[in-house]
């Protein structure tokens, strides 16, 4: 649109870059040394913007990246051709040329994704490096950890695969450690097997993300982390090994009033008359709606911050627009003032864990939610 500018924005999220680059650090030095740190950058980067977040994760010195999906690897690649990227999803046959063309690393599970592969390779007379994934319980991708032998006979016979990795995913390490420890152990045992077949000392062995991260000890063979949340600042599992490292949060997200009006006692408030007004009251109809991420579980439960004070939510959310009580603020608000549902404003700050809970969901979900109708606005200085 010509003339519009920044300030003109109606919701925008704020992406501190500097922030993301400290995370970094402070998780780096909580590793041993010889743990590489896999960025886990899918879905545009947990909604923080892939390029520009990737760009300052390659600066700081990550030594791996996954992505979901060749697409996501395609535009990861375009940002820089000097790190592994892991394809963690399965791909669809005809997705296979792109693990050529843009030198990614794909996860095999069944023996049929070797063999089409190796055959794929073996037409191109290249090598293609791959990584196992172990299932121990997820019951998603992967080879079943009791059915390892198979797979390991398809991947000696695959002359054009080389294993540089080998993996699993826990399924509820927040919530279930003990669990999450038999699959720990189910992956060492597989591990085992994998050993006596292939040389383990050339692959990366990766079971923990930031949720599930335990200990690292002479016992455990891993030899890799994946850092998704955790890096953009969202708090892990109070037992993870890193539940003691402040982490910054790196994504703010706000909006602007767009109408402040007067409303009697006993007035309806938006779709369905799910709330009545029972005082005379003055409501901020504010610029963002569930198309732009607000949840609709917001209804009648979220906050959001307005002139440093919390407001609640009123009625139904709706796609483009939310109705907020800005009665007993101090001061009378106006078109254009700062409405802040994610982040810090005035003495007080909404968390993504305030966020996700009036959401009823979690931060993967929230962050991913907020649209690309909503601006990102990317701060890039160092402090």
């Amino acid at each position: 649109m010509a003339g519009f500018s920044q300030d003109s924005n109606r919701s925008w999220a704020e992406i501190d870059l500097a922030a993301l680059e400290r995370n970094l650090f402070k998780i780096r030095a909580a590793l041993p040394r010889n743990i590489h740190y896999v960025a886990v950058v899918k879905a545009d980067a947990y909604g923080h913007g892939i390029a520009q977040t990737a760009t300052r994760l390659m600066h700081s010195g990550v030594d791996m990246f996954a992505v979901a999906n060749v697409q996501e690897g395609e535009s990861l690649r375009e940002i820089g051709s000097g790190w592994p990227i892991l394809v963690l999803s399965a791909l669809l046959p005809e997705e296979d040329p792109y693990l050529f063309h843009h030198n990614l690393i794909p996860t095999v599970s069944t023996i049929r994704e070797i063999e089409r592969y190796n055959q794929k390779a073996l037409e191109r007379n290249k090598n293609l490096s791959v990584h196992l994934k172990i299932d121990t319980g997820m019951g998603r991708l992967g080879v079943w950890h009791e059915s390892v032998d198979s797979v390991l006979d398809a991947l000696e016979k695959a002359s054009s695969l080389e294993l540089s990795g080998v993996y699993t995913h826990f399924s509820s390490a927040p919530s279930d450690p003990e669990f999450t420890e038999m699959q720990r152990n189910r992956f060492i045992n597989a591990l085992y097997a994998i050993g006596k077949r292939f040389d383990l000392s050339k692959c990366m062995i990766h079971a923990d993300n930031s949720a599930s991260l335990k200990s690292f000890d002479k016992s455990n063979p891993f030899t890799a982390v994946r850092i998704g949340l955790l890096q953009f600042g969202a708090p892990p599992y109070p037992d993870s090994l890193f539940a003691k490292i402040k982490t910054e949060p790196v994504l703010s997200f706000h909006s602007k009033i767009a109408l402040v009006k007067s409303l009697p006692e006993g007035c309806p408030i938006s779709y369905g008359r799910l709330t009545t007004l029972t005082r005379p009251s003055v409501i901020a109809v504010l610029s963002a709606g569930y198309a732009d991420g607000i949840p609709m579980e917001f209804t009648n439960r979220g906050q959001v911050l307005i002139s440093g004070k919390r407001c609640q939510v009123l009625g139904r959310v709706t796609m483009d627009q939310l109705i907020v009580d800005v009665t007993d603020l101090e001061t009378l608000s106006k078109e254009g003032d700062l409405a802040t549902f994610i982040g810090h404003q005035g003495g007080d700050d909404i968390t993504i864990a305030e966020f996700c809970d009036w959401a009823n969901s979690i931060p993967w979900e929230c962050f991913c939610s907020i649209s690309s109708r909503v601006t990102r606005v990317y701060k890039t200085y160092r402090e």
